[in-house]
Formats: structure tokens, C-alpha cells, sequence
């Protein structure tokens, strides 16, 4: 006898509560195809959505996470090396939200996904459009 099916997504989303800001309009617009809504966007949006997440990535953290370091510098239980990475980690990411050095020097690799749900349309080959933002960002940022 075959085992049952059962489908399991490798990477799946949870909730989301990621506050975002609006990059661009160009490039993406929303198309009607009989009675459904897709979103189109081109490999030029999508190349600059990428460019400037790999910014973003290298000079901020977001506020939870700095909020969690702050609180190892209070919390009575931590070690004194606990609060001496918590601080360094703060003095970097201090120095990094400046935008010019980033907060990690890296090895110029970076790995990426990219998911698009049913009712999104793209003019190119995503994966093409992802290296150039990537690239863009490498070549051009730091």
C-alpha cells in the first residue's frame, strides 16, 4: 500500500506584520484578465525592489530586533559578555544607519528567494531581474 499524499510547503510565509514603504509605482500596475485582478510587474521594478532590499539589509535592523538588544543591556541575568556583544552589536548598527558602511563586510554573495503568488505577472525571467538588482547594489553602494 502507497503512504497518502500530503503536500508540505519547503519555505512557507507565517503572519506578516513587516511595516513597508512604497519604493516606486513605476513598473507595476494591475491588470484585469477576465474576472480576476493580477498585479503586473516589470523586471525593472523588480530589479529595484531587489537593489534596495540588499541596501536596506546591509545598513538597518529593524526595530524589534535593536529593541531586543537594548533589553540585554538591562536584563540583570545577562553576562557581562552578553551585554558586551549587545552593545557592539547596537555601536554597529548605530555606524551602519548612516548608510555608508555596512553593517557586516561580506564575501559579495548573496543568496535570495523570490515568491510569487498566482494572481502576479512578470515581463522576464525573475531570476535575471533579482541578479541585476543584487548586482546593481554590489557594484554601486558600497
Amino acid at each position: 500500500m502507497s503512504p497518502t499524499f500530503s503536500y508540505s510547503d519547503l519555505l512557507p510565509l507565517g503572519p506578516d506584520t513587516t511595516q513597508y514603504r512604497l519604493i516606486s509605482k513605476e513598473g507595476v500596475s494591475v491588470v484585469k484578465l477576465g474576472d480576476k485582478e493580477f498585479l503586473q510587474v516589470s523586471a525593472e521594478a523588480l530589479t529595484l525592489l531587489t537593489e534596495t532590499a540588499i541596501h536596506d539589509i546591509s545598513h538597518y535592523l529593524r526595530t524589534e530586533h535593536l529593541e531586543q538588544l537594548a533589553k540585554i543591556l538591562k536584563d540583570p541575568e545577562a553576562s557581562a559578555n552578553d551585554r558586551f556583544v549587545a552593545l557592539d552589536l547596537l555601536k554597529n548598527a548605530n555606524i551602519a544607519a548612516g548608510g555608508i558602511l555596512p553593517m557586516c563586510q561580506d564575501t559579495g554573495t548573496a543568496l535570495i528567494m523570490g515568491k510569487k503568488g498566482q494572481y502576479v505577472l512578470t515581463s522576464s525571467k525573475d531570476e535575471v531581474a533579482l541578479s541585476q538588482g543584487v548586482y546593481d547594489a554590489y557594484t554601486k553602494l558600497n
